[in-house]
């Protein structure tokens, strides 16, 4: 089992960037693959990036890629999501999730842990 929680949200203005940080608990994080989600309001929980275990490989969603930079530390424990050239529809609550899956899911419900959630505003 595994403990998330986020940090690093806030208000930025478009073009800025922001870290968002996933710390685990416990002595098991190398062993799941870890994602990033975000829900806008009105909106389904959609897939941002994933890394595996390793950290050797990423996958991320068409509309962030070349923007967001997903990576991990197993020494730490943490996750990161390095997040740039924000734009004002990248406003949502950002998730890490972690998943014991063999090979990086972009479903949200293959993810059995979750943190709290950090809220990620962009202005114009």
């Amino acid at each position: 089992q595994v403990q998330l929680v986020e940090s690093g949200g806030g208000l930025v203005q478009a073009g800025g960037s922001l870290r968002l940080s996933c710390a685990a608990s416990g002595r098991t994080f190398s062993r799941y693959n870890m994602g990033w989600f975000r829900q806008a309001p009105g909106k389904e929980r959609e897939f941002v990036a994933g890394i595996a275990r390793s950290g050797e490989t990423t996958q991320y969603a068409y509309s962030v890629k070349g923007r967001f930079t997903i990576s991990r530390d197993n020494d730490k424990n943490i996750a990161y999501l390095q997040m740039n050239s924000l734009k004002p529809e990248d406003t949502a609550v950002y998730y890490c999730a972690a998943d014991y899956s063999y090979l990086i899911r972009v479903s949200s419900s293959s993810y059995a842990y979750w943190g709290q959630g950090t809220q990620v505003t962009v202005s114009t």
